[in-house]
């Protein structure tokens, strides 16, 4: 391949599989989230997602190849009925899992099953810490459930993350979201500019922060690390926007497969391009591919576009092939 990377090595290049498979086993969910980068929504199920047989076969493909760690999200992942299956099937291989949800239908018999996998982070979202905000960003949502969540996660034994996505709505409610995350018991509390895709992208002049709004969202960050209450919980916001983590990502790409739904894997969140497909690829075969995208041309302005111009976020889900899936 023409170029200097080319020739360039990368950490990638000495793995012979991902160190993380983040995969979103669905679109559906139960809420209608204003910020959701993915488009998730009730009825919004691909009409070609993986079914339980095909996901048993991916989940052996990630076993079979060590991957050590491995996301499930989503949509929300726990309205999938194979889940449990699926979680259970990865973890008592020794894969350890962590499992991105709403908090909505965590509910205690799912919790005992959890409790006895691997399980390295269960990330529940808040927010907000006001019931009225919380459903105003998270139509259909109930902060009550969410609270009832993560105390039954703790209460398992089980190491609770929780994640904050800034909008012109919550924004302000990020000192007592960090608090109430803290009371709860995480171990980290993971938040960020708002992401351009999905449907915060449909929804951008409505929900986008404000300069001032993020300014002071910053300075509170900065000043909650210091608290005593906040000690034993990690405050996780860099890299700050997908541009930052983009950056970082040209000159070490990051050794993790984002798989959709339907088994395609992505270059990267922020772009549409897929460089592999699960139904038809190995692990080995989807990595390769993986591997050579970074090193491609084409895709490596697309990334340096993307960092130049975040509008362009906005088309990450209009997925299209790249040379590498169509093989």
């Amino acid at each position: 391949m023409p170029g200097a990377e080319a020739h360039r090595t990368f950490r990638i290049d000495r793995l012979k599989a991902p160190l993380l498979v983040s995969w979103q086993i669905t679109r559906e969910c139960d809420l209608s989230c204003l910020h959701c980068c993915t488009g998730s929504a009730p009825g919004k199920r691909l009409s070609d997602e993986l079914d339980a047989a095909q996901a048993r076969r991916v989940a052996e493909e990630l076993i079979n190849n060590e991957v050590p760690y491995v996301m499930l999200c989503g949509g929300e992942p726990l309205m999938v009925p194979h889940f449990p299956a699926l979680a259970e099937q990865l973890g008592t291989a020794g894969v350890a899992l962590k499992l991105e949800t709403n908090g909505q239908r965590l509910d205690e018999a799912l919790i005992t099953r959890l409790a006895g996998l691997p399980v390295r982070s269960v990330q529940i979202s808040l927010d907000a810490d006001s019931q009225s905000i919380y459903v105003g960003q998270r139509p259909g949502g109930s902060l009550q459930l969410a609270h009832s969540a993560c105390r039954s996660v703790r209460s398992a034994g089980l190491p609770l993350e929780i994640t904050f996505a800034p909008t012109r709505l919550n924004i302000h409610e990020l000192q007592p979201v960090i608090e109430r995350a803290a009371a709860l018991g995480a171990f980290r509390f993971n938040t960020g500019q708002l992401m351009r895709m999905g449907t915060a992208a449909r929804r951008w002049q409505k929900i986008e922060p404000s300069a001032q709004q993020y300014s002071t969202f910053r300075d509170t960050l900065l000043r909650a690390k210091g608290r005593p209450e906040t000690m034993n919980m990690e405050l996780s916001f860099t890299p700050f926007s997908i541009a930052d983590a983009l950056r970082n990502s040209l000159d070490e790409p990051p050794a993790t497969l984002l798989v959709l739904p339907n088994g395609w894997v992505k270059i990267a969140a922020a772009l549409p391009h897929i460089c592999a497909d699960l139904r038809r690829h190995t692990l080995a075969e989807c990595w390769a591919r993986y591997r050579a995208a970074w090193r491609s041309r084409t895709i490596r302005a697309a990334l340096q576009a993307a960092i130049d111009d975040e509008s362009s976020h906005a088309d990450s889900n209009a997925w299209r092939m790249t040379a590498q899936a169509l093989n």
